[in-house]
């Protein structure tokens, strides 16, 4: 079996506290995560950014090596990638 993706190891081992995520375009926000999970390799949790609205998700992409980041604006009905985590460090409480 292929190691689990350190990112959202990092991500699970930190939540339910506040984590600080850099996103690959240079964008970082800190995030609430909810129900942060393993399905043997896959990852996914769920959670909100400070200062917005939006709910996010987070799962590893198809071949584990990312941790896709998804929203879904008040007024929207479907998710967006918005980009894959670069980097997460702890959250400021």
């Amino acid at each position: 079996m292929a190691d689990l993706n350190r990112i959202a190891k990092r991500i699970h081992h930190i939540s339910p506290e506040p984590v600080e995520l850099t996103l690959n375009e240079g964008t970082t926000a800190v995030f609430h995560i909810t129900g942060a999970e393993f399905f043997q390799q896959e990852f996914q949790a769920e959670g909100v950014r400070e200062d917005d609205d939006a709910d996010y998700r987070f799962i590893t992409s198809t071949d584990n090596e990312s941790i896709l980041v998804g929203r879904k604006g008040v007024d929207e009905s479907g998710w967006t990638i918005v980009g894959t985590v670069a980097e997460v460090n702890r959250g400021r409480s």
